[in-house]
C-alpha cells in the first residue's frame, strides 16, 4: 500500500471516530510508526510501505482509535520551543500552560534579576519550570513533586534540555508543611523569587473532564478537593511566607475559579492579584505580586 492511501485512509478513519483533530493525529502518528519527519509523508507521497512499517503504523493507530492521546503513543510533547518526554506517569503539557513561562521571563527581565530562585511545584514533566529555566540561563530551580516517577521524567527532560546542574529535584507532597523547609534547604533558598505551580485542580465530581483525559492522564495530577481548590489554596498559603520581595506566584487554575482564587490570595497578603484568561476568555492563571 502506498503511503499517500495508508494516510488518507488513516486520516477519514479518526474523522470517523470524532477526533478534532484527524489528519494532524494521523500524520504525527504514521510519521512516527515510519521514523520520517512529517515532510517526508508528502515528498514520498508514491512510495510502498512494507509489511512491517504497515504493522508499526497499525499499533499506533489500535491505540489511537481506543482513546490513548498522541503524546503518550510517541512519547513526547512540544511545549515552549522544547521537546517535552512525557508519560502516562505525568499530565501532557498544554499550550495554555505557555502563559505562566511567558509571564515569568516577562517578570525576571523587568525586575532585572540576577539568578533568580525559581519553585515549581507539582512539576510533572518539568515543563513548567524548565521553560523558564531554559530561556533565563542564570536561574536556578527547585523542582517538587510527591511522584516518584514524575521526578525521574522531570530529571530525563532536565538532562536532554542540559539543565540538570541548575535544577533541584525533591520528591515530597506541595501540601505538607515539612516540604517547604526540606525543598528550600536542599535547593540552597533563603526565600524565592518565582513560585509557579499548574496544580491539579479538577472537582472529582465535575462531568465536563474529556473522557480520554479522565482515562489516561494520572488522577493525582488532575483532581483535587474542594472543588478543585484544595492544593491551589494549601500550596499558596504554605509556600508564600518564603517568597521574596518584589516576588511573584503564578498558578493555573480551572474555569470560574478565578474570583474564589482571588480573594485568596488578597487575603494572604498580595498587594497586585490579577486572574488572567485564556485565549478562549476563560479564567487560566491566578497571579499574585509582592512589592518590595
Amino acid at each position: 500500500m502506498k503511503l499517500k492511501d495508508v494516510l488518507e485512509k488513516t486520516s477519514q478513519f479518526f474523522r470517523e471516530k470524532g477526533f478534532p483533530s484527524a489528519r494532524l493525529d494521523a500524520e504525527i502518528l504514521l510519521a512516527h510508526g515510519l521514523g520520517i519527519e512529517r515532510i517526508r509523508l508528502y515528498l514520498d507521497f508514491d512510495r510502498e510501505l512494507a509489511p512491517s512499517e504497515l504493522d508499526r503504523c497499525r499499533e499506533f493507530v489500535k491505540r489511537r482509535t481506543q482513546g490513548e492521546p498522541v503524546a503518550y503513543i510517541i512519547g513526547y510533547k512540544d511545549f515552549y520551543n522544547s521537546r517535552f518526554k512525557v508519560t502516562s506517569d505525568v499530565l501532557i503539557p498544554r499550550p495554555e500552560t505557555e502563559q505562566i513561562v511567558e509571564e515569568a521571563i516577562e517578570w525576571c527581565k523587568r525586575n532585572e534579576l540576577t539568578n533568580p530562585r525559581i519553585v515549581d511545584l507539582g512539576t510533572g514533566s518539568g515543563c513548567l519550570g524548565l521553560s523558564v529555566l531554559k530561556e533565563v540561563p542564570s536561574a536556578r530551580l527547585l523542582a517538587v513533586d510527591v511522584s516518584a516517577k514524575a521526578l525521574a521524567v522531570a530529571k530525563e527532560n532536565a538532562e536532554a534540555l542540559g539543565l540538570l546542574d541548575r535544577v533541584t529535584f525533591v520528591e515530597a507532597d506541595a501540601g505538607d508543611p515539612a516540604s517547604v523547609s526540606m525543598g528550600l534547604e536542599a535547593a540552597g533558598f533563603e526565600e524565592m523569587d518565582l513560585l509557579l505551580s499548574n496544580p491539579p485542580y479538577i472537582a472529582k465530581a465535575d462531568e465536563r473532564v474529556e473522557k480520554d483525559v479522565h482515562r489516561f492522564e494520572p488522577h493525582l495530577a488532575l483532581y483535587a478537593e474542594e472543588d478543585g481548590l484544595s492544593a491551589l489554596k494549601a500550596w499558596i498559603s504554605l509556600w508564600r511566607k518564603y517568597l521574596g520581595r518584589p516576588g511573584i506566584s503564578m498558578m493555573e487554575m480551572g474555569t470560574g475559579q478565578g474570583e474564589a482564587l482571588k480573594k485568596h490570595y488578597s487575603d494572604f497578603g498580595f498587594s497586585d492579584v490579577q486572574v488572567l484568561k485564556d485565549l478562549a476568555g476563560h479564567d487560566r492563571v491566578i497571579k499574585g505580586v509582592q512589592h518590595g
